[in-house]
This record gives C-alpha cells, structure tokens and sequence, in this order.
C-alpha cells in the first residue's frame, strides 16, 4: 500500500525535519564517452537493521540506516555503453530469508538480496557480506537471456524482483518502437536457493496464426513486448502474483496483430507457486499509444455493502483508475465498454471500444481544443494552436494517424510508473498525475528516412516490419513547457468507498525547467511516487524543481518542502532505528532531460 504506521513525523513537527545524512554511491554518467546517461530511481529497503538499494549502474549498495555509512557494495559490471533504452536505472532489490538455515549455524546466504540486471541477469547475494550466492544458478547468478528473439541491450530489466514463498519473479523491460518482432515479454519464477526455473508465462499469445489485410493478402501475425517492465505485487495470502504489462510491439502500429492483443496493457493474477492464469483484466484493447500499465498494482480492502472486499487498484497512463476485486477481476465499480473513434490508416484494425470505468473520475483531461492552449508568449501559443488544428483530434484514443494525432494523456500519462499510495484509515488513495499531450504520426517507410532528415524536432523510430516508422513528441512551445493549460502535475486525493476526488493539488513548479521562466503556475511534471504515513503525511519528490515536499493527507495542503541536490525521480520510504523515524529519497535527476543537474545522492531526513 505504500504504507507506514510510524508516527514520530506528524503535521506539527514535519517542518523541523533536517538532513540526517548523505551517502554519495559515485554512480554518474552523463551520457559522454560512448556511455548511456544515469538516473538513480531506487527505493532502498531495510531488512535486519541494514538498508540495501541499487544505482544505476546496478551496483547493490548495504548501508547503516543511521549514520548513511557504506557496509558493503557489489558491482555486476555491467557494460554501459550498451542501449537499454530507458537509460541506466534500476529501481530496486528484493531480499528472501531462507528459514531451511539457522542463525546459529552462520551460513551464509541465509537472507539473501536479489537484484535484476540491465544486461539481463539475475544476481542472488548474502546479504551480510555482499558476495554472491555460490548455490544459486551459476556462482551466484543466471542468465535472463535465453527468450525468444533476445536482443542485447533492448531487453533488460529495471524493476526490482519480486518474491513469493521460495520464488523469485522477474519480468523485462523492453525497447519501444524498435521493431515488430520484439523479444518475448515472458515473466519468470526462479527457485529462490538454486536458480532452477520453476515456471513461465508468456503475456502474449499467437492467436492469430494468419490474417488478411485491405488488399486481401495474407500475412503471418507478428508482435513481441506486451512485457511486465514495472514493479510487480504480491498477496502471499492468496497465493497471488500480480502483474502490470505494458503495450505490444510496435507500439504506435498494430496491422500486424490485430485484435486485442491479450494480455499486453493489463494486469494480470497468476497462482504463485505455478504460475497458473487466474484472471486478467486489460486496460487498454490493442494499444496505439503507449499506454502501458506502468503503475504497480495496489493491494488494498475496501469496505463495500458492508464486507470487507479485498481489491487491487490499477491506474493507467490514460488516468483511468480501475478498482478490482483481487480474487476474481470483476471491477467493484462498473466499467463500461464505450465506442471510439476508429483508424484511416491503411492495414490498421483498431479495437472498436475501450472500458471506461464509471468510478473514480479521470484523474487527467482526456481533451484539448485550440481554446485551452497555453503559452508564455504569443508566439508559442499561436504555434501551439497551429499544431493542434493540424491533428487529428477527436479526444482519448483518437489513433495515430499520418497527418499527426493529437494524443491526450501523452505517453507519460497520467499516471506512469510513479504508482501511487493508500491510507487505509482514511481510504484515501493518493495519486501524482501528468498533463501534457503529445503528437503521434506514422510515417510510410519510403518517406521516413527524408522526414528523420527533415530537421523537425521529435523522436524518430523504424518499426521495422512494419509498413510504418512513426514520429512523435510533446506538445512544447519554445519556451519548453507544454502547450496544455497548467497545473502540468497534480496530487490527488481520491475517496475509494466512493470513487470521487476529494482533493486536487498543483505538484511542484517548471519554474526552472530548461533554464527558468518567469510566472510560471504552478505543477511539474513528475517522475516520483508517493507514501503516506499514520500521522496523516505525503511524502513524494519527482518533479522537475528538486524538492520533496509533505503534505497533509486529508487536504492535499503543502507542509514542508527540501531541497535535493536533484530532482527525486523515485519513491521515498521511510523507517524507524533505536526510536527515530527517517525518510530517505534517491536524489539523482532525470537521466533524458539533458539539461537538468544529475546527482548520486541518497538523502536521508529525521528531526533534529
């Protein structure tokens, strides 16, 4: 739930919090020298009065939870010149105490750290002393890498395993728009104590073995992806796994595999301990825009008609909330199937509805006309308005098209893997949210190379295999803040028992976003995922000015702000050593804004 009960910080003494400490882990890149650029989005755990947490450079770090000093690190050398795509991040361990060991023996690797690599390995260490587990796999590690078409580099991993009973999950995170055939997004159970692979399951199945397109010639059904990238949930309980999977490849072109193309863009329950399909449950039918299931899924009970329900919320970068229930998959609030507007593309089959739950609201405008444009100056909002009247525009999931489709939420929501947090006194859940709107235009492949040439700013990419490259970008003026009306972010209070907003905030300001601006409203787009706490505190980083700030969880009113030596594109958490409560936060700034200051700092905060 993202959920703490510790109560020393409270709304009266949260502004007396200072910082405790720093530790520096030395892991920087700035993208020169043939090396891809770093960010730092771990959240450290503490286990046994230690706390472990990842750099970008997939170095695992153990550190004093008091004092921030180093007890041990281990480096798996990777190579950082490869792509990974997401650039080199890594958001986290997970740890397994193996009860079959006693304490009084002393054998190593009794806790063990397990860390998933970008080179697409999966590392198994004693978390005493650092040193790989001789027992799992091959000298403390196996290789990830044996999937259908496996690409070095492209297929990696960047989300913290998950652990259930004695196994170990692992998922992928895997290149956008790179090709059709994309590797398998297949997700993985390993033996927690010897690495054997104990199950598999494919998110995406070939259930359509042959079809035909407009002119009436077969062609071989063809994608890859529909991979868990982000971070994974588990209900040991029930013995349940859940899984966010993101979009099929390629991701702004689906004439290549029609149909719903399940199970990419859902969340899914699997049986623990086999594996087994047990529900599933898809945001988004046949995906054109990016809109992965990037937040992790939420486990929470809500009180409805007078029971307990045990559910699992899902959002959305199209800022939809789901509310499901964990055992089965029926929403707890209705969703409806509702008509939308349809391709003009050549060999495009688009899904002819998408579900649209009736509760809670969007978090996010799913619109934008020329009316609602906004500039600093007049020149960008008459550019921005130019732009707009060019697109196609007909609202949320208006697809690509090849003058240009004005795509609201953009593909980073919404909600994106920030996730969000859930006080269970008050059923509030707590959501960040972006509002930006981006273009999305497919490109026929004898034109791509001329328009890559063009000079037109954006992002150019082959879909290779398919009919069509695709162009895209975020709707920026050139002051580079975006065309959409402000607040850019927001924070979110949202009633689960009744599916309503109670409160909406502005999140952080662009102030300072591409060297400065003068009167800019406030919200910021954000990177960062939120905590709540039992004394009534948010505490969230992520946005582009680099602060993290509490506030009160019953009003969404700003109570404290800090500022990081970067901007926090993490989740913080928080922990309790000998009676003193600190909040700790990866500080690292965001590794594709090239203009913003990069850090390696984990910042840990206490009262005085």
């Amino acid at each position: 739930m993202r959920y703490s009960h510790l109560t020393q910080v409270n709304p009266e003494n949260v502004s007396k919090l200072k910082i405790a400490w720093v530790f520096h882990t030395g892991d920087v890149s700035d993208g020169k020298h043939g090396k891809q650029r770093s960010g730092f989005e771990a959240t450290p755990i503490l286990v046994d009065g230690i706390v472990f947490f990842t750099t970008g450079f997939n170095r695992v770090i153990a550190i004093n939870p008091e004092t921030g000093k180093q007890q041990w690190a281990f480096d798996p050398k990777i190579d950082p010149t490869w792509d990974y795509g997401d650039a080199l991040v890594n958001r986290g361990v997970a740890t397994w105490l193996d009860a079959a060991r006693s304490v009084e023996t002393g054998r190593a690797c009794r806790r063990r750290v397990y860390e998933a690599t970008l080179d697409a390995r999966l590392i198994a260490l004693d978390a005493a002393t650092g040193m790989p587990c001789a027992d799992f796999g091959d000298r403390g590690e196996i290789s990830l890498r044996n999937v259908p078409r496996y690409m070095p580099g492209r297929y990696h991993m960047t989300s913290p395993p998950a652990v259930i009973d004695d196994l170990v999950i692992v998922g992928s995170a895997i290149n956008d728009n790179n090709r059709v055939d994309m590797p398998s997004g297949v997700v993985r159970a390993f033996d927690a104590r010897t690495g054997a692979l104990r199950w598999s399951w494919d998110p995406i199945q070939n259930n359509n073995p042959a079809t035909t397109g407009s002119t009436g010639a077969a062609r071989t059904w063809q994608t890859g992806a529909g991979n868990a990238w982000s971070v994974m949930s588990m209900d040991a309980e029930h013995d349940l796994v859940f899984i966010p999977t993101g979009s099929a490849s390629p991701d702004y072109y689906g004439g290549m595999r029609p149909g719903d193309d399940r199970w990419a863009d859902s969340v899914i329950a699997l049986r623990g301990k086999t594996g087994e399909f047990v529900w599933g449950f898809q945001l988004v039918h046949h995906d054109l825009w990016d809109y992965d299931t990037a937040s992790p899924p939420l486990l929470a009970t809500l009180r409805r008609a007078g029971k307990n329900v045990p559910v699992v919320v899902q959002g959305n970068k199209t800022g939809f909330l789901y509310v499901l229930n964990r055992e089965t998959g029926v929403p707890v609030f209705p969703v409806e199937e509702r008509p939308v507007p349809q391709s003009d593309v050549p060999g495009e089959l688009t899904s002819p509805t998408q579900p649209f739950p009736t509760a809670p609201p969007p978090l996010v405008p799913q619109k934008f006309s020329v009316d609602a444009v906004w500039g600093t100056i007049p020149l960008d909002h008459e550019n921005c308005a130019n732009w707009i009247r060019s697109f196609r525009n007909e609202g949320i999931f208006t697809p690509p098209s090849l003058q240009g489709t004005l795509v609201i939420p953009g593909n980073i929501g919404g909600m994106t893997w920030s996730g969000y947090a859930f006080d269970p006194e008050r059923n509030l859940l707590v959501v960040p949210t972006n509002n930006i709107a981006s273009v999305a235009k497919l490109i026929p492949r004898e034109k791509l190379e001329s328009a890559a040439q063009s000079g037109e700013d954006g992002e150019y990419a082959q879909q290779t295999g398919a009919p069509y490259g695709m162009y895209r970008r975020f709707l920026q003026g050139s002051s580079g803040l975006p065309c959409t009306p402000p607040p850019w972010g927001t924070l979110s209070g949202v009633d689960m028992n009744q599916g309503t907003i109670k409160w909406r905030v502005p999140l952080g300001s662009m102030e300072y976003f591409g060297g400065g601006h003068d009167s800019v409203p406030p919200g910021s787009i954000g990177f960062g995922g939120p905590i709540v706490t039992a004394s009534g505190l948010v505490f969230i980083a992520g946005t582009f000015d680099p602060y993290i700030r509490a506030f009160d969880v019953e009003t969404g009113k700003e109570l404290w702000k800090a500022q990081l030596p970067a901007s926090g594109n993490a989740t913080p958490m928080t922990y309790s050593v000998n009676g003193k409560q600190y909040l700790v936060i990866a500080a690292g700034g965001h590794p594709k804004i090239t203009e913003e200051a990069l850090s390696d700092s984990l910042v840990a905060f206490a009262l005085p």
